[in-house]
């Protein structure tokens, strides 16, 4: 057998939840458990999906970095961003990605101030990229809960 992470806590969220949680006396035990199981359901979603989001978006952004480089006119931003767009992932464990993640973030962020502020042609079409970037980041981390009525 294959322990598949994200299906055994899936599967331990949905017996607290429907089989234990009712058998419990007490708001502050029952709402716990519910708690617990509701993060269990989380951290299975995320388990599964973790290295692939951080991935891509890692390629996403390094992406844009050189689209970006190409554009501004600020020299020591264009070469940060070109150092950038040509950096690798080293492993594809999370914390790895997250921190790669993490580096790609923060001169994001840098380059969103610069084409907020600025009046080039290209900063309002650079602008609307980085908005889709952040829209789709934001929902490929969406949680999705079962119902549960």
């Amino acid at each position: 057998m294959k322990p598949d992470a994200d299906v055994m806590l899936a599967g331990f969220a949905g017996t607290m939840l429907m089989d234990i949680a009712p058998q419990l006396g007490g708001e502050y035990t029952l709402g716990s458990v519910g708690i617990i199981s509701m993060s269990m359901l989380m951290v299975a979603q995320e388990v599964d999906r973790a290295a692939d989001v951080r991935y891509q978006e890692n390629v996403q952004m390094r992406a844009l970095f050189a689209e970006a480089a190409k554009l501004i006119d600020d020299k020591n931003l264009a070469g940060r961003l070109e150092a950038a767009s040509t950096t690798k992932d080293e492993s594809l464990r999370v914390r790895a990605l997250d921190a790669s993640n993490d580096a790609l973030k923060k001169l994001l962020i840098e380059l969103q101030a610069v084409a907020e502020v600025s009046k080039a042609p290209w900063a309002a079409g650079l602008e609307g990229k980085i908005w889709d970037f952040l829209l789709g980041s934001v929902e490929a981390r969406r949680f999705v809960f079962p119902s549960l009525g």
